[in-house]
């Protein structure tokens, strides 16, 4: 069995100061809910194998709080370029890529591409994955090579409240 945790970046900053959106910064309240979603799912006992981000600013920055919740640093997560803006065949081509030896993998990437990725993965469907949400999943499989065809059991779905 695998496990998947695919986590949308937490809330940035729309700022006129920002050059592009691939630097934009988290604000606020994407540094005050990252750290917690991440207490939030290792609270699970949640166990994570590795984190792999878009190094996308906003992204790379949220899987950095998970990374270090797990006692992990930015040296831990592997950064994928593709999956800046990634579409679905982008989610599926970085996963079955994915070391064998890895058991349960973090994912942190954007919108709209991850809404329509977690939505194609099981019955349970969102309608708009929000910032900082959590959809995790559990593979049937002993190799993420077959992630695609394997079945897919949802385990739980986790977002930041409003406020």
């Amino acid at each position: 069995m695998k496990k998947l945790f695919i986590i949308r970046h937490a809330k940035s900053s729309w700022d006129i100061g920002v050059l592009n959106d691939f630097d934009r910064t988290l604000n606020e309240r994407g540094h005050k809910n990252a750290p917690e979603m991440a207490k939030r799912l290792l609270d699970k006992n949640v166990a994570i194998d590795a984190f792999i981000s878009s190094p996308a600013n906003r992204a790379f920055t949220t899987a950095s709080y998970f990374a270090k919740a797990y006692n992990k640093t930015e040296k831990d997560i592997i950064q994928v370029p593709k999956l800046y803006h990634a579409d679905v065949d982008v989610f599926f081509e970085t996963i079955e890529s994915i070391d064998d030896s890895l058991n349960s993998v973090a994912l942190f990437s954007h919108n709209p591409g991850i809404t329509e990725f977690i939505n194609m993965l099981t019955k349970t469907q969102i309608d708009d994955m929000p910032t900082c949400g959590v959809f995790a999943v559990e593979i049937n499989t002993t190799s993420w090579k077959n992630f695609k065809k394997a079945n897919k059991k949802f385990m739980f779905f986790d977002y930041p409240k409003a406020g």
